[in-house]
């Protein structure tokens, strides 16, 4: 779990970037938003980009936990991915970050930190995992499938059909991103998805 004041100060930047482009967020206004003093925040991320990156590293793996909770549901596979679905066109609807992560459109309104790893002499465990790689529109295609895959295929399944499922699990992925970049005039991302699974059972 991450320290509080870590925490509290990610909960002022993103209260702050929903107010104003990232440009003009002040480190000095998230740590007095988050009752810290400005060196607790440099100590925490060493930089505005370093907060950047951990701001994205938290909606990222917020996303993801979304994820396993709709994999997680107890019923039927054709449910359960529907579920995934509609939290990913959900999550996108109403978090900036992750939309911009899913699609890869960044706006000049949004902190963009470059997905590569960038040097980090940090002392701060969370701070070295954010400064790593963030994760790419493909890689989110490929972490929700294999997440999916992994819930999903029950003990002993042939390769075949993890094969198959596989197939259907990133067929459902992408329907959802496309729902995120062309929003459906009607029915929305279940109905698509539904009539998908139908014409592909799993």
């Amino acid at each position: 779990m991450m320290p509080v004041a870590r925490e509290s100060l990610l909960d002022a930047a993103y209260t702050a970037l929903a107010r104003r482009p990232w440009g003009a967020v002040r480190m000095v206004d998230v740590a007095a938003a988050a009752g810290v003093s400005r060196q607790t925040l440099y100590n925490e991320f060493g930089s505005k980009d370093g907060l950047a990156r951990a701001l994205v590293r938290r909606e990222a793996d917020g996303y993801l936990a979304g994820v396993e909770r709709a994999l997680a549901t107890p019923s039927d596979t054709r449910d359960r991915l529907t579920a995934t679905a509609e939290w990913t066109a959900s999550a996108a609807r109403n978090n900036a970050l992750v939309h911009a992560m899913l699609t890869g459109c960044w706006n000049e309104k949004l902190p963009e930190p470059r997905l590569s790893a960038v040097p980090s002499t940090s002392a701060v465990p969370a701070q070295r995992r954010a400064d790593g790689p963030l994760p790419s529109p493909g890689d989110f295609v490929e972490l929700v499938r294999d997440r999916a895959v992994a819930a999903l295929a029950g003990p002993g399944a042939r390769p075949a059909d993890a094969t198959d499922l596989a197939r259907s699990c990133e067929l459902v992925v992408r329907l959802a991103l496309s729902c995120v970049v062309a929003p459906p005039d009607r029915g929305g991302v279940t109905d698509l998805v539904r009539g998908a699974l139908h014409r592909h059972p799993v």
